[in-house]
């Protein structure tokens, strides 16, 4: 699957080079070329997408309610978010740090005004509240936050209902069995919506190639090269030192996390990726009532590429719009920014909607948006596939910090689905 992935992948580059060549002599034309070719990468997410919800709440029921180990979530949850904030706050300063040495917004010329996408962001971003942030935890609606896959309501109420379940004794094992059922059901759904990646990633490509070209790449080059050292820095001497202090087999990790970090590169999405990346850190090793619960609260809480990404953009802008802030202020930007980066969504663009109220805060011009909008779905590739890299870490560390990290894997014949549920309790 992952050569197929790659093939797709560059098969769709080339697509994307042509339509952007052959059509460019006609944007209109071009647009409906495009429209039609992303109809593919359309109803691939769309298939993707309707695997979370289920496969979350079936998952974390039958890990917590299965086991009836109630005290052992609330200890694993403590441990992962002490090391999500340990995590995300290094990514924080890596990104700052970047930013500051290679300065490359210095000389770039801001747009004179927004484009209709950044107006959009901004307008998005002003809705947001810190009150609103902590309320949206908890849904008010199992459906309505199943139709938008808002992952943390979604564990939110998964987790208080699987203490119900377990609470209820005998009563609650008909309701195990059927979210048994359901999980196995949903991990054959997703082999068979895998079938179909190579071409929805090859569509996503050439959608992306095709709309911007990669002449883009020129113009806002520095910025871009320093996003993904940057990136390349937090996943070498971070992420690879945290790995082999917590005696995680890394030539098998690398194995399984490729392929979701892929999914994630060339859909720019986290969703995507989660299926199999849930699937695969149980073949690494990893517990499912760990991974089931660790991996979609990371979606929410340790998205380290995004916020990386934050204030290597923020200070960006600065610097195009030649504005110094000083060390106080940029150490106050991160303090912001260490708590506006929990609970972004998992979907694309969302790390500009947290930009736009940061440079609002620290009155930088918003034009800032549009002139990294230009670029911003390559910069959306590299950290949307180092959240998924940083996640999937995430799962075993937390395994191994709890004594429960497999050595030897657990081998699972992709023909015939997942490991059954009942070999973790």
């Amino acid at each position: 699957m992952t050569t197929q992935i790659f093939i797709g992948l560059a098969v769709g580059v080339l697509v994307g080079f042509l339509i952007h060549t052959l059509f460019d002599y006609n944007p209109t034309l071009k647009a409906q070329v495009i429209s039609w070719v992303r109809v593919i990468s359309r109803i691939f997410l769309s298939l993707i997408k309707v695997i979370i919800a289920p496969l979350i709440f079936s998952t974390l029921v039958v890990g917590i309610a299965g086991t009836g180990n109630i005290k052992g979530v609330g200890r694993i949850g403590l441990k992962a978010i002490i090391y999500f904030q340990i995590v995300t706050t290094l990514a924080l300063f890596i990104g700052l740090g970047a930013v500051n040495l290679t300065k490359p917004g210095v000389g770039v010329n801001l747009p004179a005004e927004q484009s209709a996408d950044a107006n959009e962001i901004a307008t998005r971003a002003d809705k947001i509240s810190a009150q609103d942030r902590i309320v949206n935890i908890f849904p008010t609606s199992l459906i309505k936050s199943m139709a938008e896959n808002d992952v943390l309501q979604i564990v939110v109420f998964s987790l208080i209902f699987a203490v119900g379940v377990a609470a209820i004794g005998e009563k609650g094992k008909p309701m195990i069995a059927f979210c048994e059922s359901l999980s196995e059901a949903m991990f054959k759904f997703t082999n068979y919506v895998m079938l179909f990646a190579p071409y929805g990633v090859g569509a996503a490509m050439a959608v992306t190639v095709g709309s911007i070209g990669l002449m883009v790449l020129v113009n806002l080059a520095l910025l871009i090269l320093t996003l993904y050292g940057a990136l390349a820095f937090l996943i070498l001497l971070i992420l690879l030192p945290v790995a082999l202090l917590a005696g995680i087999p890394i030539r098998r990790f690398i194995t399984l996390v490729r392929e979701p970090a892929l999914l994630a590169f060339t859909t720019t999405s986290s969703e995507p990726a989660f299926p199999k990346a849930l699937e695969n850190m149980e073949r690494l090793g990893v517990p499912r009532r760990i991974v089931s619960f660790v991996l979609p609260l990371g979606l929410s809480f340790n998205l380290v590429g995004s916020t990386l990404y934050l204030p290597l953009a923020a200070m960006f802008v600065a610097q195009a719009s030649n504005t110094n802030l000083t060390f106080g202020q940029q150490m106050t930007m991160l303090l912001t920014l260490m708590l506006a980066t929990k609970g972004i969504a998992a979907v694309p663009r969302a790390s500009l909607v947290v930009l736009a109220g940061t440079l609002a805060q620290f009155d930088l011009p918003l034009e800032g948006i549009a002139l990294i909008l230009g670029v911003d779905v390559l910069m959306d590739m590299a950290r949307t596939a180092t959240n998924v890299i940083g996640n999937c870490l995430a799962t075993a560390v937390v395994a191994r910090w709890e004594g429960e990290f497999n050595d030897a894997g657990n081998e699972i014949d992709i023909s015939v689905g997942p490991v059954p549920l009942h070999r973790d309790a």
